[in-house]
């Protein structure tokens, strides 16, 4: 991540310093990471109740009744740090408008936006983000891009068909994707929707243990 490059350069910047003022700026570079995670953490919880609200909310719930009124709240990973990744994202102007199969007969009209790539878990990973021609039409989506993704725990801990992030168009050639923020397809908790199905291309080779688990029936 930047904010660690950033990190390793003041270390080498004052390690010809005395020992009292190399200390001094370890400790402080120690104490701005945990504000860091603090944040991090923060904005995950927040996420997840946010989420957790939607899905008690008769009007933005995708459950049907006799789900909803004994809903409790969705089965999340534990907040991971490290599942927050800081990608290269390289945009993708030529790209031609494509119909994306759907659950349903629905196609939906999406595009290439971006490549992202990043390494986690010890490996590198690439992942296509959409834009949707109609959606970002609507007032409040201009910028709104859609990651759909499989990794290894899909039909195990996870959805079996992937989950989606939610993402907007960054002002650089880097973007931060925060896995924590994984959901499922409304379609995982009722039939009436019409859900993307997630492109073979951004099928990950690895585990993502983050995001929202699986829907449990009665839970």
């Amino acid at each position: 991540m930047e904010f660690s490059k950033y990190c390793l350069i003041i270390f080498l910047v004052v390690a010809g310093s005395a020992c009292k003022q190399e200390k001094k700026y370890h400790d402080l570079a120690q104490k701005d990471v945990v504000v860091a995670q603090t944040d991090v953490l923060a904005d995950i919880l927040k996420f997840q109740k946010e989420l957790n609200g939607e899905f008690k909310n008769p009007e933005t719930s995708p459950l049907p009744d006799r789900f909803r009124k004994d809903f409790e709240g969705l089965d999340f990973f534990a907040p991971d740090t490290n599942y927050v990744v800081t990608v290269k994202f390289s945009r993708t102007p030529e790209a031609i408008p494509f119909l994306m199969p759907t659950t349903t007969d629905r196609k939906a009209t999406e595009v290439v936006y971006g490549v992202a790539e990043f390494s986690l878990n010890g490996k590198n990973h690439q992942l296509e983000i959409y834009q949707n021609e109609e959606l970002m039409k609507e007032e409040g989506y201009e910028d709104y891009l859609f990651l759909p993704f499989r990794d290894h725990t899909n039909g195990e801990e996870t959805y079996a068909g992937g989950r989606y992030i939610d993402l907007r168009i960054p002002d650089s050639d880097s973007l931060v994707i925060d896995f924590n923020k994984a959901y499922n397809p409304n379609c995982t908790y009722n039939r009436k929707y019409s859900c993307p199905i997630v492109p073979s291309v951004n099928a990950l080779d690895t585990k993502i243990m983050a995001g929202v688990r699986d829907f449990k029936r009665g839970k």
